[in-house]
């Protein structure tokens, strides 16, 4: 029997995030490098089945059973390049030269545009730190819309000076 590789078995990260699991997608925030990801549902399932112990076709497999709908391992392969490249699997993994270069235009052209929904989608956003994010400028300071005035009556956009 032909051995697979563990690089071929990915497991979700789980340290130092805070997961936020909603209906249709999977919000999480990396403690670590201070950015959120917003995984829509297709790259919420993935995520949720990287379990150390299944490979992407086995993963493709159990998401089929599991949506009633076909789920590719090109879908999957996708889904996992993502979120490896935005930290949220533990290791790097190989992925296999056929899917190496597939993108989510070529994967809607290959599936058809019914599958369209089915492409994983991850949105992320850097937040600021919690520094970064009390810093305002006093009454009398030049002010803009990067630069945030302590006063609840805001910026004098006329003058650019706080209120």
């Amino acid at each position: 029997m032909k051995q697979i590789s563990s690089a071929r078995f990915p497991r979700k990260r789980l340290q130092k995030l805070v997961v936020d699991e909603l209906p249709d997608e999977v919000l999480v925030y990396d403690l670590d490098r201070h950015k959120a990801h917003c995984l829509n549902q297709t790259a919420a399932l993935v995520w949720n089945a990287c379990d150390g112990r299944s490979d992407p076709a086995a993963i493709a497999q159990r998401l089929t059973k599991k949506s009633l709908a076909p789920f590719s391992e090109e879908v999957v392969w996708l889904a996992l390049r993502q979120l490896e490249e935005i930290n949220l699997l533990e290791k790097k993994i190989a992925v296999p030269a056929q899917f190496a270069g597939i993108s989510r235009r070529k994967m809607m052209r290959n599936l058809g545009l019914a599958a369209a929904v089915a492409v994983p989608v991850i949105t992320s956003i850097v937040a600021p730190t919690a520094a970064e994010a009390s810093t305002c400028v006093q009454s009398g300071s030049p002010c803009s819309s990067t630069i945030a005035c302590c006063s609840v009556l805001g910026c004098d956009t006329v003058n650019n000076v706080c209120h």
